[in-house]
C-alpha cells in the first residue's frame, strides 16, 4: 500500500478552505502526497470535500488511522483504488453540468475492511452526473480500525452524511425530498441499515443539521450483504463490522431483513445469481421482508454478473442495464424528472 491523500479527488477548493487544520494523512507522508498532487498522479476529477464532523468523529481511537490507498489497477490511466485508514470521514461532491434537483449518496463496498473508491464511487458518480444527478461519495470509517462502538461507526457516518446533504440542499441546488442512496456489497448493507435505522440515535447531535431526517427517499442496494445471521451471510463483512465471534443477538440486530418497518425507505435491489461471494439469497430475503411489510420495493435478479460488477459489464450482459432500471424506478417514485 502507498500513502494516499484524497484531496485531489475532492478538489483544491476544500484545501484552500482550511482542511490543513484537519490533515487526512500523517505528516510524514505530506511530501510524497504533495508530489502526487502536483503531478496529477492520483487521478480523480476535481471536486469538493465536505467533512462530516466539525471535530473528531465519535469514538475516536487514541491512535488515529492513517488514510492509505492500494492501487489495484495495472492499466495506465485507469484507477481502481481501495481506501483504508479513514480518520476524517467526508462527502466527496461530484456535480453535474446541469443539475436536475436530485441527489444520490454513494456508499462504496469492501467488506467493511476497505472502500472500493473507484468501482463503487467515482465511476458511479459519472453516470449519475450524466443524468443530471448530484452525487456525494461517502468516505466512511471502517469499524475495525480502533473506533469505539464499532458496530455503529459506519451507520453514524451514513446518517450524518445524509443529514448534511439535506442541510446543504439550497446551496447545492437539490430538493431535500429527492435524496437517494446507492450502496454496493457491504456498502449495500450500510445503505439497507440507513433505510431501516435512519431514526436510530447512534451519536449525540453536534449541530443544526442533526435535526434533519436521515431517511433516504430511495435506497438502491447493489449485490448487497443483507443478513448477518443467516448461513448465506458474507462472513468477512459480518466479522469486520461486529468483531469476530459476535453472538447471535448482535448478528440479528445487524440483519437488515429483520428491521423492515412502516418507515423503511423504498428499496431497489439488483443481484446476479452467479454471485459467488455474496449469495443472491441476501437480496431475496430483503425483498421478501419488504413484501411482507407492504413496503415499496423492486428486485432485478440476473443470471450473470458475479460480484462487484459496478458499471463495468459489457453492454451485451443484461445486468449492465441496472443503472437505467434504477433511474426508471426513481422516476416512478417521482424522485427524478419524467
Amino acid at each position: 500500500m502507498t500513502d494516499f491523500d484524497p484531496l485531489p479527488a475532492f478538489g483544491r477548493r476544500a484545501l484552500l478552505a482550511g482542511l490543513a487544520a484537519a490533515p487526512l494523512i500523517a505528516t510524514a507522508a505530506q511530501a510524497q502526497t504533495q508530489a502526487q498532487i502536483a503531478s496529477g498522479a492520483t487521478g480523480p476529477q476535481a471536486g469538493e470535500v465536505l467533512p462530516l464532523w466539525p471535530g473528531a468523529a465519535p469514538g475516536h481511537p487514541s491512535r488515529a488511522p492513517v488514510l492509505k490507498i492500494d492501487q489495484r489497477s495495472k492499466s495506465p490511466g485507469f484507477d481502481d483504488r481501495w481506501v483504508t485508514g479513514v480518520d476524517r470521514p467526508a462527502l466527496a461532491v461530484r456535480r453535474p453540468a446541469t443539475p436536475n434537483g436530485s441527489a444520490v449518496m454513494l456508499i462504496p463496498g469492501g467488506g467493511y475492511g476497505f472502500l472500493a473508491w473507484d468501482n463503487e464511487g467515482e465511476e458511479q458518480a459519472r453516470w449519475l452526473n450524466a443524468r443530471g444527478i448530484t452525487a456525494y461519495i461517502l468516505l466512511y470509517r471502517l469499524p475495525g480500525e480502533g473506533w469505539a462502538n464499532r458496530a455503529t461507526v459506519p451507520l453514524q457516518d451514513a446518517q450524518r452524511g445524509l443529514r448534511l446533504i439535506r442541510a446543504r440542499a439550497g446551496q447545492d441546488r437539490i430538493d431535500p425530498a429527492h435524496v437517494m442512496i446507492l450502496g454496493f456489497s457491504a456498502g449495500g448493507h450500510l445503505a439497507g441499515s440507513l433505510a431501516t435505522r435512519h431514526a436510530e440515535r447512534t451519536y449525540a447531535p453536534v449541530d443544526a443539521a442533526d435535526r434533519l431526517s436521515a431517511r433516504p427517499d430511495l435506497a438502491g442496494l447493489i449485490y448487497p450483504v443483507v443478513s448477518l445471521a443467516e448461513p448465506f451471510t458474507h462472513g468477512g463483512s459480518r466479522d469486520n463490522l461486529l468483531g469476530p465471534n459476535a453472538d447471535l443477538a448482535a448478528r440479528q440486530r445487524g440483519s437488515v431483513e429483520r428491521l423492515v418497518t412502516a418507515e423503511t425507505s423504498p428499496i431497489f435491489l439488483t443481484h446476479a445469481s452467479d454471485d459467488g461471494l455474496v449469495p443472491i439469497a441476501n437480496s431475496l430475503a430483503l425483498y421478501q421482508a419488504m413484501l411482507a411489510g407492504k413496503r415499496p420495493a423492486t428486485l432485478h435478479a440476473f443470471d450473470q454478473g458475479g460480484h462487484g460488477f459496478g458499471v463495468r459489464l459489457e453492454a451485451n450482459v443484461a445486468t449492465a442495464a441496472w443503472p437505467t432500471l434504477f433511474a426508471g424506478y426513481a422516476t416512478q417514485l417521482g424522485l427524478l424528472p419524467g
